[in-house]
């Protein structure tokens, strides 16, 4: 496994982090019932090969952003055993869910409790944008990581961004972090963040962790025929994650990125890869690979949701994620056979009621309502209903 100076920290971490956001889950069960023995031998394998950052949130498998979910209390039992000592171990703050100075320490004792730990090596303020970072510096949030780091709890301070571009500059000047993680991928330079803000944040000597890699997985499996050809024609050969991947690895200010890795074909392909990935390695034939796939996804996904799940619940039921999901693919495929028969009619496009209370929640600023509406368009029409 190979690593990177984590910025000014001058910890080493994995180029490849295990991201605990989408641990396999029960057969037949919702995204709070983890598999645990599953995913305590897909992360234990991973560390055993060399991965050394595991990253976790609050409320990760959970029914929504507002209560903690099982990924934290999972991650804390497949680090037992002695695992919790070869790792980095990364969680965040909840910063939508802080109303004072006092939630704070609350949260972060009682994620050291879920966690099984007495430390967090890497903890991050969660989701910000322009509002809640100005919402929790109010409340004392730069007093919080100081006595918390100070006291021991936490070892280094970051934050995860998405937001648009013009607040990721200020944030990063605000306090001293140590270390940032930003959305990056070869569809998104302009997206957040974006390259500039990887430049900013490398310049300002901070470590970078990258996520949504695959954007959602999307970049991974099931790509367009005109996709895959590029690929299968290209030299080296890589698969479709390995390019995805090879492309973050290829530039020298990241640090590590997550996977959110649930099968062990994927920790087995991704920890290959990441054996062979140097930065600045990328050739103007495999630049020009990636920049003609650009063209051709750009052209067809029309919604660039990541299934993060930030805007859930809905108030309504529906599921948001899962329509938009339908919906690319519909888009990219032109056949979809399982709008309406994996989401109920209280999950589907025509049960939103426009209330807009899922616009503030949104990492990619959809236009979720609107966006609703081109989905009820395209599959709640004759020709698909069943």
């Amino acid at each position: 496994m190979l690593y990177r100076k984590f910025g000014k920290t001058n910890e080493m971490v994995s180029i490849l982090g295990f991201g605990c956001m989408r641990l396999p889950l029960l057969p037949g069960c919702d995204a709070a019932r983890i598999d645990v023995p599953l995913a305590t031998k897909l992360v234990r394998y991973a560390i055993d090969e060399g991965v050394n950052y595991i990253d976790t949130a609050y409320p990760y498998h959970g029914t929504g952003m507002g209560s903690a979910g099982q990924s934290e209390p999972a991650v804390g039992r497949i680090l037992r055993d002695g695992y919790r000592g070869k790792v980095k171990l990364a969680t965040k703050l909840p910063s939508w869910l802080i109303k004072s100075r006092r939630d704070m320490d609350k949260f972060l004792n009682e994620q050291l409790e879920r966690l099984e730990t007495d430390h967090i090596d890497f903890y991050l303020v969660h989701a910000l944008n322009k509002g809640l970072w100005e919402n929790v510096k109010k409340v004392g949030v730069i007093d919080f990581l100081d006595r918390a780091i100070k006291d021991g709890r936490i070892k280094y301070a970051g934050f995860s961004y998405h937001d648009k571009g013009e607040n990721f500059n200020r944030i990063v000047d605000d306090y001293d972090w140590s270390f940032c993680q930003i959305q990056y991928n070869y569809l998104d330079e302009g997206f957040q963040a974006g390259r500039s803000g990887l430049e900013y944040a490398a310049k300002k000597g901070l470590g970078i962790t990258v996520m949504e890699p695959l954007r959602g997985g999307k970049l991974a499996a099931n790509l367009p025929k005109t996709v895959q050809a590029i690929f299968d024609r290209a030299l080296p050969k890589r698969t479709p994650a390995e390019w995805a991947l090879s492309w973050i690895w290829n530039h020298a200010q990241t640090s590590t990125l997550l996977s959110g890795m649930n099968t062990m074909e994927q920790v087995t392909q991704n920890i290959d890869a990441a054996n062979h990935a140097t930065e600045n390695s990328f050739t103007a034939n495999d630049l020009t690979v990636i920049e003609t796939v650009k063209d051709i996804f750009k052209k067809r996904v029309k919604i660039g949701c990541t299934s993060c799940a930030y805007c859930m619940p809905c108030p309504q039921g529906v599921n948001i994620p899962g329509c938009f999901d339908y919906y690319n693919n519909f888009q990219m495929f032109g056949v979809e056979e399982n709008y309406h028969r994996f989401l109920k009619p209280q999950q589907r496009a025509s049960a939103c009621t426009q209330c807009g209370s899922c616009l503030d929640l949104c990492p990619q600023s959809l236009a979720i309502p609107d966006l609703m509406r081109d989905v009820k368009d395209v599959f709640e029409v004759p020709r698909f209903l069943v």
